[in-house]
């Protein structure tokens, strides 16, 4: 009498669900945390050689229009 009541309660307990663990949460990408700092890190090189090339190009409109105040 005993054993089927026991044998019926290992069904029951096998198929119940498992617990969740209680603190479960997607873990969030670290760029979608920074969006505005990864833009930051992306276009401040950007502006520099920006800035580096119009200095640059100052220079040698400077140069050619010497040379061509020398050759004049």
């Amino acid at each position: 009498m005993l054993r089927p009541l026991l044998c019926c309660a290992l069904l029951l307990a096998a198929c119940s669900r498992p617990q969740p663990p209680e603190k479960e949460r997607p873990v969030e990408p670290r760029a979608a945390q920074s969006d505005a700092a990864l833009t930051q890190a992306i276009q401040a090189p950007l502006d520099k050689a920006k800035g580096v090339q119009d200095t640059l190009d100052k220079a040698a409109e400077q140069e050619q229009a010497e040379i061509d105040r020398q050759t004049q």
